[in-house]
């Protein structure tokens, strides 16, 4: 599953733990310098290199009646824009949307090499990799609104809420607390719990089967039971992962039209 995808029954590692998802270099040459390249790196490599050749080649030589290749690009591109972009922020939506599509996919992409056979493990169930995706549109939501109010009138609608003067200076920490550092935090936990514990269920189960195949005879049933409630488990993982993306992506567009707003 990481690093092993094919294992002997006799050296299951069951049961698995967080060190399953630090995964060793790739390169045969690695000692020192190169150690860091292993299969998550190569994974995220692989994603963007695929997203950036799909809608360049999809869009090469645009035809009035698209392509299978276009429409699907179009398609996505459409549904960010249309459902997410404008619906969250409004007509002003549309100059983001390239933005948004570009993070829906990366992150929907990412996310499914958890459930294609002999890959197996998403770059998100590393924390790194959901903390600078949230760091990017948290700087992105706070220029946008600096940039729209300016620097006072930014801070000033995003911190002081119509309320009482005795009052505010309780809620203008708790308004700082939410809107400046819970937001990048749970953006960036929820992508990445998500993916780590689906991963996790998926090598318990997967290499669960193969532990108690080689325990004993008797076992051999629940072996199979396991591996039946590793398919099932990869068809809800799969809702996971569509869901996930987009819910980063809502949330990143719910933001800025947050900045945008002129009121609290």
């Amino acid at each position: 599953m990481t690093g092993q995808s094919i294992v002997l029954a006799a050296d299951v590692p069951f049961p698995p733990s967080v060190e399953d998802f630090y995964l060793p270099s790739i390169l045969p040459w690695a000692e020192h310098d190169n150690y860091w390249f292993t299969k998550i790196t190569a994974l995220v490599w692989l994603t963007t290199a695929l997203i950036i050749i799909y809608f360049l080649v999809s869009y090469r030589k645009p035809q009035l009646v698209p392509t299978k290749k276009q429409w699907l690009a179009e398609s996505i591109y459409g549904f960010v824009r249309n459902n997410i972009a404008v619906d969250m922020i409004g007509p002003r939506g549309v100059q983001f949307a390239p933005y948004l599509t570009t993070l829906f996919c990366f992150i929907l992409l990412n996310n499914f090499w958890g459930i294609v056979p002999f890959v197996q493990i998403s770059p998100n169930s590393h924390i790194a990799f959901p903390a600078f995706l949230a760091v990017i549109s948290y700087v992105m939501f706070i220029a946008v609104g600096i940039r729209h109010h300016g620097v006072v009138k930014y801070f000033k609608t995003a911190l002081i809420p119509p309320a009482p003067w005795f009052i505010l200076p309780l809620l203008i920490p708790i308004e700082f607390f939410s809107n400046f550092l819970v937001r990048p935090f749970s953006l960036a936990v929820r992508l990445f719990a998500n993916m780590f514990a689906g991963h996790m269920l998926l090598l318990v189960f997967t290499l669960g089967g193969f532990a108690m195949l080689n325990a004993n005879a008797w076992f051999a049933p629940f072996s199979v039971v396991s591996w039946v409630m590793t398919i099932a488990l990869t068809f809800l993982e799969f809702l996971v992962i569509c869901l996930q993306a987009y819910v980063f992506t809502v949330l990143t567009a719910s933001y800025v039209q947050g900045a945008l707003a002129d009121g609290h």
